[in-house]
């Protein structure tokens, strides 16, 4: 495994670096008037004959690659789109008072998404919104405790956008997606990093790896003059149902178990403790590792990854030693994770598994005990290339990066 690490963090070295290169990406005139376009409200629009091969070689992934109008389209990066939230004042102050209740509260509200892209514009009624993030959560309107029109005190902060959530047809949809999030570059003057990582990873050929573009924000209220520009903001394709569907074919099967792993209070998420804090996806509370998708049911799951969790720390029967290279490559391409965790470890991401515990999915492709092929999904790259709150990544041994990973361990 170390010999696999060592030949790819060269390769990276090499060649990735040299070939990334920003493309020339023209931004739409705010002031132009573009036609009005319907979105295809065909229910199966954004499914396409598959594309990838029947042996993953590791090639440069592209959001085309997939078969799915919808993935082509929306994280295309040959032209920046332009989004607005337009928000009722009662709506709006419905998600200040939310945060102010509970600011980890996974609440939507109604609004009104339009998405523009070059000549296109897509307007979606009665879509949800809703506040993200973990320490980088916030506010988007400080001070007072409603909306102050026209006066408003705005700062950046994380949304997450369905299109679906309350109106569940094909026309709450844009070419067939229905999900995205939008995130500000917290700690990133250079609007960069996360952007960069991930493109590391798909020129890797990490097909687990999100895709992201840039977009631009406006957020509108009810009652003032006009929007409120948030800027520049990353554009992110969300880990769900949707993710696992589009790379059925590479997952497998997408009707498994996928779980979010996050270092919340009751600990980090380290694959240490079969004990630790699991819970279902909820609207209050975060966890260690909270269910996000399952086809089965939450017991089920539990069970699955408790026993994962136990063989990896050898206290299940026939994982110690030799006996568990012999099993982690049964349930999990080995390949796959190592290059996965040598882009991890080029890019300088310490708030990780391996490191602190932290921001990543796994996802077991089948309902069985046993029998299941495991993946690890990147996640939340803000943290990387630099920025730490707590060393200097570039001066780590990558081959001792953490303590806490012990799947990386072994």
């Amino acid at each position: 495994m170390k010999k696999v690490l060592i030949f790819f963090l060269a390769f990276l070295t090499m060649t990735c670096c040299d070939q990334i290169k920003g493309p020339k990406i023209p931004i739409n005139n705010p002031e132009q008037d573009n036609t009005e376009q319907t979105p295809d409200n065909d229910e199966d629009s954004g499914s396409e004959s598959p594309v990838l091969p029947e042996v993953w070689d590791y090639s440069h992934v592209t959001s085309s690659m997939f078969g799915h109008a919808g993935l082509s389209y929306i994280w295309d990066e040959s032209v920046i789109p332009e989004i607005t939230i337009k928000m009722t004042i009662d709506e709006w102050n419905k998600l200040l008072d939310a945060y102010d209740q509970n600011p980890n509260n996974k609440d939507y509200f109604y609004c009104d998404i339009t998405y523009k892209k070059g000549s296109e514009t897509h307007k979606v009624e009665d879509a949800g919104v809703r506040l993200r993030g973990n320490t980088s959560r916030r506010r988007p309107e400080v001070g007072n405790k409603t909306h102050q029109t026209n006066n408003a005190d705005w700062q950046h902060c994380h949304f997450g956008v369905n299109l679906r959530k309350f109106v569940k047809d094909s026309s709450h949809e844009i070419k067939g997606i229905r999900k995205f999030n939008l995130k500000w570059f917290k700690d990133d003057p250079c609007y960069v990093r996360e952007i960069f990582c991930y493109d590391l990873f798909r020129r890797a050929g990490i097909w687990t790896a999100a895709f992201d573009v840039y977009c631009r924000l406006w957020v509108h209220v009810e009652g003032d003059s006009k929007p409120a520009y948030y800027g520049v903001y990353e554009m992110i394709e969300p880990y769900d149902d949707k993710f696992l569907a589009k790379r059925e074919n590479l997952f497998g099967n997408a009707d498994g178990n996928l779980w979010k792993c996050s270092y919340d209070s009751h600990g980090p998420a380290d694959l240490r403790n079969p004990d630790a804090n699991m819970a279902e996806d909820n609207n209050k509370d975060d966890f260690t590792y909270e269910l996000k998708e399952t086809g089965a049911n939450f017991s089920t799951a539990k069970a699955q990854l408790q026993d994962f969790i136990k063989k990896i720390v050898g206290k299940a029967h026939g994982t110690p030693g030799d006996s568990f290279h012999k099993w982690i490559k049964q349930v999990c391409d080995v390949e796959l994770l190592m290059r996965t965790y040598a882009v991890n470890v080029a890019v300088g991401m310490w708030d990780d598994l391996w490191n602190n515990g932290n921001n990543y999915y796994l996802y077991f492709n089948s309902q069985d005990l046993y029998d299941y092929k495991v993946f690890l999904l990147p996640y939340d790259y803000d943290n990387s290339l630099g920025t730490c709150n707590c060393y200097d990544p570039a001066k780590q041994d990558p081959y001792n990066w953490g303590d806490k990973g012990i799947l990386m361990e072994r």
